[in-house]
């Protein structure tokens, strides 16, 4: 059987590490699948991994834990709370060495994994590897045997910042494919590795999982599912929330993800009374997202930015009408307005409202819509996706 190994930073929440799991608990079916991963953020997978699914972890440590967490209370500015478990943790128990060491410790993580990895590449087994990130393009290229099928997987758009995208593509050049999860995206990356080796392929995020039973779009919850940072926009979703339960009281906001931005948005909910009609639910497994989406009537999407949006068709797959902006390129792609959802332009909150407003005055519209949204993402199934990596896998890409 061929083994393939994806490499990856952590298996961790985040939309990278959601299709990583997916990809890896289809290809497992006919192939010996395993993830190397850098680091170990929690005793398990943040998303159910197929129990034939091996996962290697390359640096034995809690080190990177610690570190994602004093990271994460310092992007929030929780400055107070990051001061305080710096005390718990060192301090108060005297461990002045601890500190020290942890710290320089932190400081050598980044040549630590870059070490780690090239060391896995170089000895592994595996007849093909799919790299998962940018750094990892490089020393994919850079340090497997030649008769190693290699191929690079870029999850993030550009949003035209130049410097990202040479990053890309410089990284890119000595791989054997590499696989874009948007139309968007290959075309752009088509035209900048025309000259080298690197052959582009479209491939979307694949949706490991079709509920077989529709949301009865009865109740009356809006709901939204990702990170909580800036450029998902959440903010202006609380402010278009608020302005939504004006003319309709009764429709509560479920929010699931974590991330810099829940303070704010703490805050914005106390500011403005939505305790009880807004809640945040922080990170939550894949299941307890599937019985949330399948009480819910309509998603919302406020993102900035968005390469696939795979939330979307996780939504669409739940018969859930959609509402997004057409600043996030991924809703571009899965969004035909007033077919399966509705894509708002220039982010005009008042339209956005409006739309809104219609689908929740109107449940034969959000049926309508939501049987079109279903029927819109067969094509993201496994049954449609993974033949479409099989025949990278196996050179028969032409």
């Amino acid at each position: 059987m061929k083994k393939i190994s994806i490499l990856s930073l952590h298996l961790g929440y985040g939309g990278i590490e959601k299709s990583i799991t997916a990809l890896a608990n289809l290809l497992c079916e006919d192939y010996d699948v395993e993830i190397a991963c850098i680091y170990k953020l929690y005793d398990e997978a943040a998303y159910p991994l197929d129990g034939r699914v091996k996962v290697k972890y390359l640096i034995d440590s809690n080190l990177p834990k610690k570190v994602e967490e004093y990271k994460l209370l310092l992007f929030r500015f929780h400055f107070l709370k990051l001061f305080k478990k710096l005390m718990t943790d060192y301090f108060l128990k005297l461990k002045f060495i601890t500190f020290f060491k942890d710290a320089f410790g932190g400081l050598l993580m980044y040549p630590k994994r870059a070490k780690a990895m090239i060391s896995y590449i170089t000895s592994s087994d595996a007849e093909v590897m799919i790299s998962s990130r940018t750094f990892l393009n490089e020393w994919l290229g850079e340090y497997a045997k030649d008769q190693v099928l290699k191929i690079g997987w870029e999850h993030n758009h550009h949003h035209n910042n130049v410097k990202y995208a040479v990053d890309v593509v410089r990284s890119s050049k000595n791989l054997d494919y590499f696989v874009l999860v948007s139309n968007d995206l290959y075309q752009f990356y088509q035209k900048q590795l025309m000259n080298t080796k690197c052959q582009c392929v479209y491939i979307p995020n694949v949706l490991d999982y079709i509920p077989k039973r529709l949301s009865s779009l009865e109740e009356k919850r809006l709901i939204s599912v990702g990170r909580l940072s800036k450029e998902k926009g959440y903010m202006d979703l609380l402010s278009i929330y608020h302005s939504l339960q004006k003319n309709n009281p009764d429709w509560t906001l479920d929010i699931i993800g974590d991330g810099p931005e829940r303070e704010n948005l703490e805050n914005y909910i106390k500011e403005h009374h939505l305790e009880g009609k807004v809640t945040l639910h922080g990170f939550q497994s894949k299941d307890y997202i599937d019985k949330l989406l399948h009480k819910s009537s309509i998603y919302l999407m406020t993102s900035y930015t968005e390469s696939f949006g795979i939330v979307l068709i996780e939504a669409m797959s739940h018969g859930l009408p959609c509402v997004a902006f057409s600043s996030a390129e991924g809703a571009r792609e899965l969004i035909d307005s007033t077919n399966n959802g509705y894509l708002i332009h220039n982010r005009n909150a008042r339209a956005y409202i409006e739309k809104v407003e219609d689908l929740m005055n109107d449940k034969e519209a959000r049926l309508r819509i939501g049987k079109n949204a279903r029927k819109s993402i067969q094509k993201y199934s496994g049954k449609e996706v993974i033949p479409l990596w099989y025949h990278i896998i196996e050179k028969e890409v032409k």
